[in-house]
């Protein structure tokens, strides 16, 4: 056989490091990838864009007073 093609428990804890770094690393790297994102950043892009807020306006007949300005 060939004893010296072994690897010593050294070489092995170091390859167990590594791994269990690169897996720490890895789960982190997904966590942060998948989570909500703030809520400043979120309230900023869901404000109404252009398109929707000119499509809200209305207009009244030409003798239509606002419901606010009612003949008193």
């Amino acid at each position: 056989m060939y004893p010296d093609s072994a690897l010593s428990a050294g070489q092995l804890a170091i390859m167990a490091v590594v791994v269990a770094a690169s897996l720490a690393a890895w789960l982190i790297a997904v966590f942060l990838a998948a989570r909500q994102p703030r809520g400043t950043s979120a309230a900023a892009s869901a404000g109404p864009h252009e398109e929707d807020a000119a499509a809200t306006v209305t207009q009244l007949p030409s003798g239509a007073r606002p419901p606010d300005k009612a003949a008193a």
